[in-house]
């Protein structure tokens, strides 16, 4: 029997991922496993937040990723996938325009999702079980244009919210003051109600900087990066210029500059809550997006 593979695309504000995984046989420990993982740096972000548009350099290059993703797609034999972009589509002012021209162009169809559903999406099946255990958890993804924050209580979604803080939006300087404050308000009002709360960290960052700091606890599906070591590895990564970064850590270009506001809105979370540290579950958006096709088929069967 031909295994069955599922596709995701996703247009972040940094990078643009295609992942696709097969479905396991049915007595598996988890149900899907990882075939093939593709990253591209069009940091599209970078014309969003700071020109209000797609450039029409950023436009044919995300095309022509397009026309490649559709067509390794096809050479995996991907029963189905899901496309979304977030926060760098949602603002360009020639987004939707875009996406109608992928789809004519490549047969693509993106969905340009908001807030909400990104954080959805972030939920996977793996971190739904760690707050099956109970208590307060706060799920934090930290994007190029924004971060999405979802309290977690008894197994309960409490609030959602979607704040334009972002890695690329900061380093562009185009974060509005106001959404700051009221980023440090919600955290505020969290710490006020919800005692001990977890922080649950998605993103290509916070995966990194627990590489980086504790690499000896980065051996399972879910795993904590102590708020000690996230600030100490933090002020390292201080001491160097972008450029040291990458030889010194072995960071790629579009990650050692992004890396340090990523750090300081995790440990902006981390001290506000007075967490422990982050638990980083090894999964992020296009995961999230693999598993929403997964179980939609599976219903259907």
């Amino acid at each position: 029997m031909d295994k069955v593979n599922y596709a995701a695309i996703d247009i972040g504000s940094n990078a643009v991922r295609l992942l696709i995984k097969s479905v396991n046989e049915p007595d598996a420990v988890e149900p899907l496993s990882k075939v093939q993982l593709l990253r591209v740096p069009l940091r599209l972000g970078g014309d969003a937040f700071t020109k209000g548009k797609i450039s029409k350099k950023k436009s044919k290059q995300l095309i022509s990723l397009m026309k490649a993703y559709k067509e390794i797609m096809s050479i995996y034999d991907v029963k189905e996938y899901r496309a979304c972009a977030t926060s760098a589509m949602r603002d360009s002012s020639n987004g939707k325009k875009l996406v109608e021209e992928i789809r004519e162009k490549t047969g693509i169809a993106i969905e340009i999702i908001d807030g909400e559903e990104e954080a959805r999406l972030l939920s996977d099946d793996r971190v739904e079980k760690i707050t099956a255990w109970g208590g307060h958890f706060l799920y934090v993804d930290v994007g190029g244009g924004s971060t999405e924050l979802n309290l977690v209580s008894e197994g309960q979604l409490e609030w959602s919210k979607s704040f334009n803080i972002g890695t690329v939006r900061l380093l562009s300087g185009m974060v509005n003051p106001a959404e700051k404050e009221a980023f440090i308000q919600f955290l505020e009002k969290v710490s006020a109600k919800y005692p001990e709360v977890n922080i649950i960290g998605t993103g290509g960052n916070i995966n990194k900087l627990i590489r980086l700091a504790a690499p000896d606890r980065c051996t399972g599906q879910i795993n904590l990066l102590p708020a000690e070591k996230l600030h100490s590895i933090t002020e390292d990564l201080k001491s160097y210029t972008a450029q040291q970064r990458m030889a010194r850590y072995n960071l790629k270009p579009d990650r050692a500059d992004v890396i340090i506001p990523a750090a300081d809105i995790f440990i902006s979370i981390v001290d506000h809550l007075k967490a422990p540290g982050v638990l980083v579950p090894i999964s992020g958006l296009a995961d999230g997006i693999i598993d929403s096709i997964y179980l939609k088929d599976k219903n259907r069967d």
